[in-house]
């Protein structure tokens, strides 16, 4: 993260310090192992260490060096499909069942950061998803209807309450989920390895895992100067797979996004802007998102990478639409800005793998990463140890499937982000 301006911006700048941690070396025996470092990995590991297992958790790089140290910091509720489609397209028990636990997904984070004390710029005002013309406000309006029938806080505003909350643009309505809100996303994910690691839990850094060995009894997995041996197996590295039961990545074609970040507002544009600190995004194809920070810096994303040329388009577009959205803040230059990579399943629903015996996987978040990460690894704790069965998880157990045309798919998400934004640009 120290080395690339580009990998973790803002949020390495301004979260506390990582809890300090080192390579596995030599040979250590715990009861679960736990293979990457983001929500899921350290939720699963503060989890089991709370319900007294004896817990290791390898990170190939840094804590939260993935999604969780790179988005935007919105803590949404559910998925990104409609709660029908996704309740339809599970079937009984899991999509209403996935529905209601992830639906409480929010409610969940924030109970993990008021327990441990973890400091990380909570702002628990909920979220707003704006309707971009008359299709994006029927859009909100129907997932409004179908989380309004399972009794969710969720309500449509028209295009002034919106304008009111958002302090500027043309949107036509939002979608405001009271149930949702925003955070320091490299804070929270650290303060979740600090809290782990008082429970017991032990965190190897810079340890990837490089070969995994089951003897019968015991799995054996083994980082280029240590082994650790343990009973179970749970693969938390999503998007970021690689190496061992890398296939999870295999499944995902991965998406770019980006931030960038302001220096902080004067105190009239920030009484101005999203007063109330809620978090946005909208529902245009290639879509925008923007919150502000504890210290009033706002940021502002989409997709793309900046990399290569499209560095130069995507903060050409940015700095555009920032002072098309918000006109008073024309002049006000990007202080810093990074992106990272979401990992979208064919249908944009997560999935659950038993990858081996006893070794399981939870993967595939497609852009809400922090609830459901949070969520599926406290699930995969509560499994493993043995507190509920199979048949009561939130998903069915499935086989990795392939995307096809992966690398062609991913090659035009880039170089579509590019050309949307520069078109933008120009008109």
């Amino acid at each position: 993260m120290r080395n690339n301006r580009r990998s973790h911006g803002l949020w390495a700048l301004t979260a506390p310090p990582a809890p300090e941690t080192a390579p596995l070396t030599g040979e250590t025996a715990v009861d679960i192992v736990v293979i990457g470092g983001g929500y899921t990995g350290f939720s699963a590991a503060l989890h089991l260490a709370e319900g007294g297992a004896r817990v290791a958790l390898l990170e190939a790089s840094e804590i939260g060096f993935g999604g969780s140290g790179r988005n935007v910091g919105l803590v949404n509720a559910g998925m990104w499909l409609m709660p029908d489609a996704l309740a339809d397209a599970l079937r009984a028990p899991f999509g209403e069942r996935l529905l209601e636990q992830l639906g409480n997904g929010p409610q969940k984070v924030f109970e993990l950061i008021e327990k441990h004390d973890i400091e990380c710029e909570v702002e628990r005002a909920g979220t707003l998803h704006c309707a971009v013309g008359r299709k994006g406000l029927e859009e909100i309006e129907t997932r409004a209807e179908q989380w309004q029938k399972r009794g969710a806080p969720v309500l449509v505003l028209n295009a002034e309450a919106t304008r009111r909350k958002v302090g500027g643009g043309d949107y036509t309505g939002a979608l405001l989920d009271k149930r949702a809100g925003t955070i320091q996303p490299l804070a929270y994910v650290r303060g979740l390895a600090r809290a782990a690691l008082a429970m017991g839990a032990r965190i190897f850094t810079q340890s990837e895992a490089v070969m995994a060995q089951h003897n019968g009894l015991r799995w054996r997995v083994g980082t280029e100067s240590g082994s650790v041996e343990a009973d179970w197996v749970v693969v938390a590295t999503d998007a970021y797979s690689k190496g061992l039961w890398s296939e999870v990545r295999q499944e995902q074609v991965r998406l770019p996004y980006f931030n960038f970040a302001t220096p902080s507002l004067p105190d009239d544009l920030r009484k101005s802007i999203l007063p109330e600190r809620q978090g946005v995004w909208d529902t245009r194809e290639v879509l925008s998102s923007f919150r502000l920070d504890r210290s009033g810096r706002l940021v502002f994303g989409s997709v793309g990478a900046l990399e290569g040329i499209g560095q130069s388009i995507h903060q050409a577009w940015a700095q555009r639409s920032l002072h098309k959205f918000f006109p008073g803040l024309r002049g006000v230059q990007f202080e810093t800005g990074w992106f990272g990579m979401i990992g979208m399943t064919s249908d944009n629903l997560p999935r659950l793998h038993k990858l081996d015996r006893n070794v399981i996987s939870f993967s595939g978040y497609n852009g809400r990463g922090i609830a459901p990460g949070t969520v599926f690894g406290s699930v995969l704790a509560s499994y493993v140890l043995g507190q509920i069965p199979e048949n009561g998880l939130p998903l069915p157990v499935t086989a990795v499937e392939r995307q096809r045309f992966r690398a062609a798919q991913e090659a035009f998400y880039t170089a579509g982000s590019q050309l949307v934004h520069l078109m933008d640009s120009w008109f």
